[in-house]
Order: structure tokens, then sequence, then C-alpha cells
């Protein structure tokens, strides 16, 4: 497929409804392509939703399905945390699956953090990262094609750390920066860039809850991406909004799908 694809929007009943399917649906993904192409590659995101679906698939059935020690994990972006920090994404993310499942560590790519060797350098660190993206891309390209990339769309319409307006969200270039002074804390971080999303074969959006009903309908409704960081997220073959019922419910009637079951 070329060119940006149009996105789809599924809404589910509960945002556990849309945990549990979105669980299956990954899982039915990375099987999919380690079929195809013998691995499989997935960029992580935290917060509720995305630690939410993680949760989901360590419950879920499909979970045996995967063969984890041939899965590339990667993240959106990081708090500038130590290592082990429970404000960490990968910390996190750890708590709600990682940790249950055989992966192989050498393929877990963390971000790093500040007691690591660059220190208090975040822009260092988001070059190492970019570095390691790079190293593990095809030739030619600057990061891998991920299987799926999932974002957590917050209640502004930011993904990852690129939040509206922000310096992060205009990189035209590089893959990964670091971040100072974000909205929420801790106010620095290391993050992906569009570039590095629209890099994906598929963008999943994940949003719940009432105080993402605004985001969702902004981003969709065709604010540019400097408003609305969301809405300049998209896949090579696939983007997917997933919203529960409360965040699709400001959506304009000819966006909104009947409600999956």
């Amino acid at each position: 497929m070329t060119g940006r694809p149009e996105p789809q929007v599924v809404v589910h009943p509960s945002k556990e409804d849309m945990a549990a399917t979105t669980a299956a649906r990954l899982a039915t993904t990375l099987v999919t392509a380690q079929r195809e192409r013998g691995t499989a590659s997935v960029v992580l995101t935290g917060g509720r939703n995305g630690n939410g679906v993680l949760a989901a698939l360590a419950a879920s059935p499909g979970r045996d399905a995967v063969d984890w020690s041939r899965l590339d994990l990667w993240w959106g972006d990081e708090r500038y945390l130590p290592s082990g920090d429970p404000d960490r994404n990968d910390t996190q993310a750890r708590a709600a699956l990682l940790d249950s499942v055989p992966l192989d560590p050498a393929r877990v790519h963390s971000m790093p953090g500040p007691d690591g060797p660059h220190g208090t350098d975040v822009e260092s660190a988001a070059a190492a990262y970019a570095a390691e993206l790079a190293e593990a891309a095809p030739a030619g390209l600057a990061a891998p094609g991920f299987d799926v990339l999932l974002l957590g769309v917050g209640p502004d319409a930011h993904i990852a750390s690129l939040f509206p307006e922000s310096p992060a969200v205009r990189e035209a270039e590089r893959i990964a920066v670091g971040v100072r002074g974000a909205p929420k804390p801790p106010p620095t971080r290391i993050s992906l860039t569009l570039p590095a999303v629209r890099g994906a074969r598929e963008v999943w959006l994940l949003a719940a809850g009432e105080d993402k009903a605004g985001a969702a309908a902004l981003s969709l409704s065709g604010a540019g991406e400097l408003q609305a960081p969301a809405a300049g997220a998209y896949g090579r073959d696939r983007t997917l909004w997933l919203l529960d019922r409360a965040a699709a419910r400001e959506l304009p009637a000819d966006l909104r799908p009947p409600i999956s079951s």
C-alpha cells in the first residue's frame, strides 16, 4: 500500500472490552508476522490504556500463540528516570506482561535513563536510541518497519512525548529526540518522532474514557499535527483508532461506527 491510509475507527463498549479485544488483535498480528517473516516487532506505549492492553494479553489464551523469543520490543517514549523506577514505561510493562513471558533479553530495547552512560544528557541518550533503531533497520532506513506501533492518546491529543506545538512534534528528520519541559511530569523524556511512527506497518491509537473524547474528535476531524499530534500518526499499511464508547462520544456521526461487540 502506498500513500496515507484512511484511519479505521473501532468503538468498544468499555475500556475493558477495548483492552481485551486489542490484546487478541495484537497476538494475532504478531503470530501472522512471525509466520510470514520469521520475526515480529512491536513498539509499546505506556499509560493506563497501553498497560491495560498488556495486562489483558497476559491473561489471554492468545499469549501462548506468540513466539516471544522471536519478538523485538521497542518503546515509543520513556520518562527519563533511572532503570527500575516505577514510573518508567518499561517497568510498568514488565509488571503487566513482560516478566511473565519468555522474551530474549537481547531483543528488549528499553530506552536509556539517567543512570546509564549518558547521565543527565537526554539528547545524547536519545541519539543512542536512534542509533540502536538504525542498527536494527533494513539497509537505507533509519528505523525498523515495526509490525505494530501502539500509541496512547492524551487528553490534549499528544502521543508518545510529542506534545502540541512542541519542538519534538515539529522534528522532520531525527527518529528519536530528547524532550525537556514536557507539560506533564516528569518534564524530561525520550520520544520517537513522527517520521519514526510513520515507518511502522500498522499504527494503533488507543483512547478510552471521557477525558479522551475531545482529543479523538479533534484528531479525526482534520486538525493539524502541531495542534493535535495524534492527527499526524499513521502507518504505512493501516491506521487503527481503538476507542471505548466514552472516548468516541464527540466523534462526528460520519466517523462513528457501530459499537463493536
